[in-house]
């Protein structure tokens, strides 16, 4: 089975991309990816792009030039296709591919862009630096003066590539020598640097020398067999070290005063044997360091944990969170970037057309006064456009008018009987108004319309599921893994689908949320009387939680797996299916987690009863009023009595912890560095008050008692359940009476607590 692509961060590093407004990208020749590294809410958003051995990277004006095996590939940014890509209105920049051109194999290493835009680049093989034409794979125009002549031996291993004052300037290589691969001879310390003007060494005796950089009037250079990342005096070339790193660093970028320099770990071959790093380091690294030049402190680094061995290049881009699309990604047929000067000649679109088109964008742009507006424009034109109406009565429903969503959706029904999408979003606005029966009504029309359509198998499910009636639920909820926003399990063993295991080995992986993941663990005890054995595939914060259940044998984290390790898998999530699940066998006994004794968590003094509070979910949630509750209108709960309140938010948002602090609520989030950890403090309590996020589904499977607090939509986990939770006999429920207002329900959730606690 193939390794997955996983990583770990520390906090500062998305920290330093979102206040740089800036993202990463890195290229692993050895795992064929090019990754993008972006700020996501208060997380580190991994993307990975397959690329035949991409090496170099280099970036100038809106061209991102990678150096793929045999090729270069150029990408240009067209900012308007950024908020076309999924998810909408997400991307601030998009990279297309716009050319490739065909250098044949000459192990292109590093490269850059001089002042004229002629992007440079270092031929390995042929021991020199060329640049691209036409006519030509590529068009030599400089080599070492100890290199007599071309040849695709790799000489002296050249590799790095420096830029000054808009120009080529230095030059890193592993040795000097003129014969094939006679680099290889002293590699671990005949490195030298080169001026690439002066034909002069300014640095030799260097252990495989990489990536010369000059930022802030100083010449950079990553001492790759050491680990080091030095400063090299060009007039006398003494050597500075600056930082120690865990790893084989290639690829240095600068983002202010802080280096983010690529790590790899160092296979043990031939050519890595006998460095200095591998000497010292006995547990290397793979990732990128973020490194404070002022001081050689490592203040940050993102580590991957499977997939990804090597990196060669990091290049900064001046980008939010862009997108980078593959060469076959379907917006390359319909996205076009053309000249201003002959934009004039184009004839002029039809006026309706833009006026179509400018309510979608709005819409995209989730400005939906203005989208709802100009489709209405539109319509009074073209009454009858099911395109239109398709789209307004969307955007009706995402404003929850529901009465006016359904009356546009059914003229658009009317005039196509057979649009699922729109029958679909006619079950979406009929559940808005919690009438459920005609939700699914609508939901199987859009199924009879289109049998395979997933997301209407999904929201069909869902129903079901929240009205309690799991039997016929279950197999619809299983639609979502032929969803695009869900990733199913990639491994060659079956899912389990409630057969008899008894002598198998049976692995259960969470998915979604680690609130869910936290609410359906009640089954792996009924799992476990199956199964010969159980191990659990999990997140890092849910790893002592899980490993702490005894009927759990073995909890591995996400990454890579052996392939020997289990005969059948199962979604955590499907666990209800499988087994067969209906509110009859529903398992309600709690607690059915505990807390390990060596989980240390402060014992928190005082004699008033404590009350602890979440008031968001994850950074994603944290924009979705229906799951998340401002802060300044929680805090009001502070006036149900003379009680202790604690904070259970993880992450605090800038500005938050002042509001706590002004409202006398203690912050615990130092504290909540797994669900353990969490759970040790939430027995504490002696009540809990949360809207729908993991906290409270934790304290409920611990019999902790609380209160969640919805919205009319509240999810389907909760069922319509009010006053007591059927999943959790521990916690209460209280939802908005109108979508949207949460002073009032704050309101009445304070006078609960004064008489629950009283």
């Amino acid at each position: 089975m193939g390794e997955a692509l996983h990583s770990q961060h520390t906090t500062t590093f998305p920290d330093l991309l979102r206040q740089a407004k800036a993202s990463i990208v890195v290229s692993t020749y050895q795992a064929g990816k090019l990754i993008l590294l972006r700020a996501t809410g208060d997380s580190l958003n991994t993307h990975f792009v397959n690329l035949q051995k991409p090496m170099g990277v280099a970036f100038n004006k809106g061209r991102l030039s990678v150096g793929s095996g045999p090729k270069v590939i150029d990408y240009f940014n067209m900012s308007n296709v950024g908020p076309k890509v999924e998810p909408v209105n997400s991307h601030d920049g998009a990279f297309l591919a716009r050319q490739t051109h065909v250098t044949g194999d000459i192990d292109i290493h590093e490269m850059g862009f001089d002042s004229n835009d002629e992007l440079w680049l270092v031929n390995t093989k042929m021991s020199c630096l060329c640049t691209l034409d036409i006519k030509h794979s590529i068009v030599p125009r400089w080599r070492p003066p100890f290199i007599t002549g071309y040849d695709l031996s790799d000489r002296c291993h050249l590799n790095g590539l420096g830029m000054r004052d808009g120009k080529p300037k230095y030059v890193s290589a592993l040795g000097t020598s003129d014969k094939a691969a006679g680099w290889r001879e002293n590699k671990a310390f005949g490195g030298m640097i080169m001026d690439i003007d002066s034909n002069e060494m300014i640095a030799e005796g260097l252990s495989m020398p990489h990536s010369p950089r000059w930022y802030q009037d100083k010449l950079w250079v990553l001492e790759s067999g050491a680990g080091h990342l030095i400063t090299i005096d060009p007039s006398s070339g003494e050597k500075t070290v600056v930082a120690e790193m865990p790893g084989f660093c290639r690829g240095i970028d600068f983002i202010e005063r802080y280096a983010l320099i690529g790590l790899s770990e160092v296979r043990e071959t031939a050519v890595f044997a006998g460095l200095p790093l591998t000497e010292r380091e006995q547990d290397r690294k793979c990732g990128v360091w973020i490194i404070d030049i002022t001081t050689g402190q490592t203040v940050g680094f993102l580590v991957f944990s499977g997939g990804v061995q090597e990196i060669f290049s990091v290049q900064v881009v001046p980008f939010a969170y862009p997108a980078l699309l593959d060469v076959d990604d379907p917006l390359l047929n319909t996205s076009y970037s053309i000249p201003d000067e002959v934009i004039k000649d184009f004839t002029p679109p039809d006026p309706k057309q833009i006026k179509l088109e400018t309510a979608i964008a709005h819409h995209r742009r989730r400005e939906f006064d203005e989208a709802i507006k100009t489709y209405r424009e539109f319509l009074n034109e073209e009454p009858d456009s099911i395109v239109a109406l398709y789209h307004l009565g969307v955007a009706l429903s995402d404003t929850e008018q529901w009465d006016d969503a359904i009356e546009v959706l059914e003229k658009t029904t009317s005039l196509q009987d057979n649009h699922a999408e729109a029958h679909n979003s006619l079950g979406h606005a009929w559940a808005g108004k919690l009438e459920f029966d005609k939700a699914l009504t609508a939901y199987d029309k859009a199924i009879s319309a289109d049998q395979k359509y997933a997301t209407a198998h999904f929201n069909r499910g869902c129903v079901l599921l929240k009205q309690g009636q799991f039997e016929r639920g279950w197999p619809e909820y299983e639609w979502r893994w032929n969803m695009p926003s869900f990733q199913p399990f990639n491994c060659p063993q079956p899912k389990w689908q409630g057969e008899d295991i008894s002598g198998k080995t049976l692995l259960v992986h969470t998915e979604q949320g680690n609130g869910d993941a936290i609410q359906f663990a009640r089954f792996l005890p009924q799992v476990r009387e199956r199964c010969a054995k159980l191990v659990i595939v999990c997140t890092e914060p849910l790893r002592l939680l899980f490993k702490n259940m005894p009927c759990v044998d073995e909890v591995r984290l996400a990454g890579s797996l052996p392939a020997d390790l289990f005969d059948v898998y199962c979604p955590i999530m499907s666990l209800g299916a499988a087994l067969k699940v209906d509110l009859k066998t529903l398992p309600t006994n709690t607690p059915y987690l505990s807390i390990a004794k060596e989980v240390i968590v402060p014992k928190l003094e005082g004699n008033k009863p404590k009350i602890g509070i979440v008031w968001a979910g994850s950074p994603t949630q944290q924009i979705n009023h229906h799951r998340s509750c401002p802060l300044e209108e929680m805090a009001n709960i502070t006036n149900a009595g003379d009680y202790d309140f604690y904070s259970f938010q993880l992450p605090l948002k800038q500005g938050q912890k002042s509001i706590l602090d002004s409202n006398e609520i203690v912050d615990l989030e130092t504290e909540l560095v797994s669900y353990s950890h969490t759970g040790a403090l939430l027995q504490q309590m002696d009540y809990v008050v949360c809207v729908c996020t993991s906290v409270i589904h934790l304290a409920g499977a611990l019999n902790v008692p609380g209160l969640v607090l919805l919205s009319p939509h509240a999810d389907w986990r909760w069922l319509d359940d009010v006053g007591q939770s059927t999943w959790y006999p521990s916690i209460e429920i209280m939802r908005q009476r109108k979508s949207g207002d949460w002073a009032e329900l704050i309101d009445r959730a304070s006078a609960h607590i004064q008489a629950r606690l009283s």
